[in-house]
């Protein structure tokens, strides 16, 4: 659709009064990339995004995109758009006059307004829809008219603030792969902010994992996730154990623990939960400090050799399977 540019965060900065919500970030999008800003509430990664709309001032650092510094100029001038969460649909104006509403704000002439926004439209299968107002519509559909309407601009970076939020379990998971699709074919860099760790690790190239108004670790999605760097991420991104040894902290994914009997293995524990989770079975023990594991078994290995509540058990692992925190 339009030039694929590089996005750079340089030394990004935005305070509040005496209050920093983003604190110096750094950051290197490449063109193409569907990336995911991930944390906590409060973790700066929404007004990270904002800044990158033009919709937050810099307080200090700079937005470059294609190396231009886009970090002043004002929000329809940066070749960005931006995807809000509650969709921002205007809900007197039909699905088609909403998608071509920044056209008319060009001053571009009705005939021309039309046929982009049908173009818009049939990009995200909504055509059969053009004439309904949004409340005539799903929350699905509306979230494809806001992304009609945000893409019609030809940007360069898709911006999307928590998208699938207001979506039911089920369509959430539909939307993701409609977005990673669209994202695909568009072939433009898509920047998502999410609280949702599955949502970023099924949508994304990169993951920048924000916490405290920083980048604690950004990367490729499948190398922060199998070797994360801080015990903040390992914990936040799931699906791995922090322990306390004698050597210091490590990381252990919950499903590369095996049990065994207490006196051959690394750990010795006892059973403090057990809940079964339809393909597999999260088995939760105390470890020696009061520190809590999680073990994941398989439905097959866990019925095969049934545990309760209490038992004594051993938990081991093989050696590549941990690996050491720093902090």
């Amino acid at each position: 659709m339009s030039r694929n540019l590089d996005l750079e965060l340089v030394s990004l900065t935005k305070r509040y009064g005496n209050t920093v919500a983003v604190d110096a970030i750094s950051y290197h999008f490449g063109t193409g990339t569907y990336a995911c800003l991930l944390g906590p509430s409060g973790c700066g990664k929404s007004s990270t995004l904002r800044m990158i709309a033009g919709h937050e001032s810099v307080s200090e650092g700079s937005v470059l995109l294609g190396h231009r510094d886009i970090s002043h100029r004002p929000p329809a001038k940066r070749g960005t758009a931006m995807m809000f969460q509650n969709y921002a649909l205007f809900p007197h104006l039909s699905v088609a006059d909403n998608v071509a509403f920044s056209l008319k704000m060009q001053g571009k002439d009705a005939a021309h307004r039309k046929t982009r926004a049908m173009e818009m439209l049939e990009l995200v299968d909504m055509v059969a829809l053009a004439d309904r107002l949004p409340a005539q519509l799903s929350g699905g559909q509306q979230q494809r008219a806001a992304l009609a309407r945000a893409l019609i601009t030809q940007p360069d970076v898709l911006l999307l603030d928590e998208p699938l939020s207001a979506l039911d379990p089920f369509l959430r998971i539909r939307m993701r792969a409609e977005l990673k699709k669209l994202q695909r074919e568009l072939g433009i860099t898509f920047i998502h902010v999410t609280h949702g760790q599955d949502e970023a690790l099924a949508l994304a190239d990169e993951i920048v994992v924000m916490n405290n108004a920083r980048i604690e670790q950004a990367g490729q999605t499948r190398q922060v996730f199998d070797a994360p760097k801080t015990a903040f991420v390992a914990r936040f991104l799931g699906s791995h154990n922090v322990v306390a040894m004698p050597e210091g902290a490590i990381a252990i994914r919950s499903d590369a623990l095996e049990l065994k009997a207490p006196e051959a293995a690394k750990l010795p524990g006892t059973i403090t939960n057990i809940e079964y989770q339809g393909t597999h079975v999260a088995l939760t023990a105390v470890i020696p400090g009061d520190q809590e594991v999680t073990a994941l078994l398989s439905d097959k290995d866990f019925f095969g050799n049934p545990r309760e509540l209490g038992e004594a058990i051993g938990l081991d692992w093989e050696a590549g399977a941990a690996h050491a925190l720093a902090g």
